[in-house]
């Protein structure tokens, strides 16, 4: 097959990469783990047009750093045809009022099967965690990643407004959230206000954190306004106080519509801080800047590309799926990527382009495998029905997912619709 060589062990003797960055290999594989990588000679991609038999693109399982499994598969019973985040706040408020925990558990399972299937191997999924659908929730989920450990890693995070944990409940939801392995999360702008307070409350949460011996991953500036003043404070907050915490932001969309200068200077300042990020356009692109009747010139969403020069380690994410937020999305690895390469201009054939849905996403959620594949890591692939990524591009490819050595059922969207069982002519 033919594996990007940033997929490949750095100091495992192969040929240079070609001009895709890839490196056509064998693999020989034991027990669920690698024992040997060779190389094995292949033409360019372009002649694999005519070669009978070409070598298929393959990929370490990637992974989810951000999603809402509690709400995910919401869409169709709490629609927002309107597309707006206003009304999605609205149906999302509707749909948690008759969240219930056999409901968590049904949309949870549906997400982790399907993710398996598809050649995701971890995700963190946040959990709106002030409400009575709250405890419901997590219980479902946490016996959910008992159950899916081994196959898909699943890192849960408590949601609330960020002023929420500058109270005394807040700091009884800390203890609470930490003594089930989850991450304290927060929103810290849109869809709320932003106030005087939100540094009370993210100062409160990163000493939490920091008590508590736990992450942190905020949903920050997802809006058109504000501009990275959420990314601002949180890194001064970092720097200011020496606070050491892991800590993501999740969106930073705003951020994206700085001038260039003060973007990258904002972008140093999160490197100096040690503040990752995970960018995710899909629900981005879909909600933020609607007007009606017009099509906004400007998109924003995190700028990947200043971030990643800076220094900070970026991740992409699929957010949201088929809920009020966002009404695509299926927890599909592959499809996040193939849409992520024209809206955020990725070039997955060099390193920093393919890093967001692989290693970088890996380093975030400090997984145990950073996704490289060398001597005693994991038999774990994804084998993709293309050959380039300009084959990739062109069409939705099929796959084949090997876990520990041994090969998955494809996942069902790959199989003939049954809508389409009564097209015979």
């Amino acid at each position: 097959m033919r594996i990007p060589r940033a997929l490949l062990d750095p100091r495992c003797r192969l040929p240079a990469a070609d001009d895709q960055g890839l490196v056509a290999v064998r693999l020989e594989h034991a027990d669920g783990r690698i024992q040997a990588i060779h190389a094995v000679a292949a033409g360019p991609a372009e002649e694999s047009l005519s070669d009978p038999h070409p070598l298929p693109l393959a990929l370490t399982p990637l992974v989810e750093p951000h999603a809402h499994l509690d709400k995910a598969f919401s869409g169709e019973a709490f629609p927002n045809p309107d597309g707006t985040m206003a009304a999605a706040m609205e149906a999302n408020r509707r749909e948690a009022g008759s969240r219930r925990a056999q409901v968590v558990h049904q949309r949870g399972e549906r997400a982790l099967a399907r993710a398996w299937r598809y050649g995701l191997r971890a995700i963190r999924s946040h959990i709106d965690s002030l409400g009575p659908w709250a405890a419901p929730s997590w219980e479902v989920l946490v016996e959910l990643r008992r159950q899916w450990r081994g196959r898909v890693e699943l890192q849960l995070v408590a949601l609330v407004p960020v002023g929420h944990w500058s109270t005394a409940e807040g700091e009884a939801l800390a203890a609470w959230v930490a003594c089930r392995g989850g991450l304290l999360g927060g929103v810290l702008g849109a869809p709320f206000r932003s106030t005087p307070a939100d540094r009370n409350g993210l100062l409160a949460l990163l000493r939490l954190a920091e008590r508590h011996g736990c992450g942190v991953d905020l949903h920050v500036d997802e809006s058109v306004e504000d501009h990275g003043r959420g990314v601002a404070l949180v890194s001064g907050l970092l720097l200011e106080h020496r606070i050491a915490v892991p800590l993501t932001c999740s969106h930073a969309s705003s951020m994206g519509l700085l001038p260039d200068r003060p973007c990258r200077q904002l972008a140093e300042t999160m490197a100096a801080a040690g503040v990752g990020v995970v960018a995710l356009p899909s629900t981005n692109l879909w909600l933020l800047g609607k007007r009606p009747g017009r099509t906004p010139s400007l998109r924003p969403q995190a700028p990947i590309r200043q971030l990643q020069e800076a220094g900070v380690t970026v991740a992409v994410g699929g957010d949201n799926v088929q809920d009020p937020w966002f009404p695509g999305g299926d927890f599909d690895p592959i499809a996040l990527l193939r849409f992520s390469l024209a809206s955020s201009h990725l070039a997955p054939w060099r390193r920093l382009g393919l890093s967001p849905f692989s290693t970088a996403a890996a380093q975030l959620l400090d997984l145990d495998w950073d996704g490289v594949l060398r001597e005693g890591a994991p038999a774990d692939l994804v084998v993709l029905g293309a050959s380039s990524w300009g084959d990739l591009l062109a069409r939705p490819p099929r796959r084949r997912v090997l876990r520990s050595g041994r090969w998955l059922e494809p996942p069902s969207s790959e199989e003939p619709s049954p809508l389409l069982v009564a097209c015979h002519g």
